[in-house]
C-alpha cells in the first residue's frame, strides 16, 4: 500500500484549559477522498486548523509525505501542495473575483500557469468568469464557495482540505459544488480531506471515513460500511 500523503499521530489540541482533540489518529492517502463526520463540537474543524497550524497542536504529530509539519508556518503548506478551504469561506471581500484567484497563486511565478490554471477554474465554475470583475463580497454563498475552492486549487494543491463545503447553501447548490469536487478528485488526482455535516453527502463521495466525538475518534472504517452502519444511520443521517 502506498504512503499516507497525510498522517496525523495522536493528535492533541487545546483552546485554553479545555481540550478539543484527545489523541486522533488518521490518514489520508494520495488519490482519495476521506472524511470526517460528527456531531457540532466533535472537533472536525479543529481537526484541519490543527493540521494547517492555526491551531498549535499540544501533542502528537502530524506528517505531511513523511515529514512533520508541526513546526511549520501556516504560509509555507500551500507551496507544499497542502491548502485549505475554510469554514465560512474567507473570501476577500473587497477584492474581485479575478484578484481572489490571484491570491491563491500567491508563491507561484509560472505567469503562464497562473493563467492557464485561472481558465480552468472559469470552466470549473463557469459563474465565476461572468462575475470576474465584481467584488468577491458581491457574490452569493454558493458562489464564494466556489470562489474560495477556485482560489485553492489556484495553489495546485496535492492535498485538499475542505471544511463545511456545503455550510448554508442550497441542496442544488450543495450538488453541484460536490460533483466538481468529485471531479477535481478523480480527474487531477488531488487527495482531499472532507470535513462535513451533511454525512449522507460526504459518505457517499468517500473512499473511507472517520467518526469524531468530543474530540476523539470512535469509529472508522470504509465509507459505504460506514453508511451502512445502523449506530451511523441513528446519529448522522436522522434514521
Amino acid at each position: 500500500m502506498a504512503e499516507p500523503i497525510l498522517e496525523l499521530r495522536n493528535v492533541s489540541a487545546h483552546y485554553g484549559n479545555i481540550q478539543a482533540l484527545k489523541g486522533i489518529s488518521l490518514k489520508a492517502f494520495p488519490g482519495e477522498v476521506v472524511t470526517i463526520i460528527g456531531g457540532n463540537g466533535a472537533g472536525k474543524s479543529t481537526t484541519l486548523m490543527t493540521i494547517c497550524n492555526v491551531i498549535k497542536a499540544s501533542g502528537g504529530d502530524v506528517l505531511y509525505e513523511g515529514r512533520s509539519i508541526l513546526n511549520l508556518a501556516s504560509a509555507k503548506l500551500a507551496p507544499m501542495g497542502l491548502c485549505q478551504v475554510p469554514e465560512g469561506r474567507r473570501i476577500f471581500p473587497r477584492l474581485t473575483v479575478e484578484e481572489n484567484l490571484e491570491m491563491g497563486a500567491f508563491f507561484r511565478k509560472d505567469k503562464a500557469g497562473i493563467s492557464r490554471d485561472m481558465e480552468h477554474i472559469f470552466e470549473l465554475f463557469p459563474v465565476l468568469r461572468e462575475r470576474r470583475r465584481q467584488p468577491g463580497g458581491t457574490l452569493s454563498g454558493g458562489e464564494q464557495q466556489m470562489l474560495a475552492i477556485g482560489r485553492a486549487l489556484m495553489g495546485r494543491p496535492k492535498l485538499l482540505l475542505l471544511d463545511e463545503p456545503s455550510l448554508g447553501l442550497a441542496p442544488l447548490i450543495v450538488q453541484r459544488i460536490f460533483r466538481i469536487v468529485e471531479d477535481i478528485n478523480k480527474q487531477q488526482g488531488t487527495s482531499i480531506m472532507l470535513v462535513e455535516q451533511n454525512a449522507n453527502v460526504a459518505l457517499r463521495m468517500a473512499s473511507r471515513g472517520y467518526v469524531l466525538e468530543t474530540g476523539k475518534v470512535v469509529m472508522e472504517g470504509e465509507a459505504a460500511a460506514l453508511l451502512d452502519n445502523p449506530a451511523i444511520r441513528a446519529a448522522y443521517l436522522g434514521e
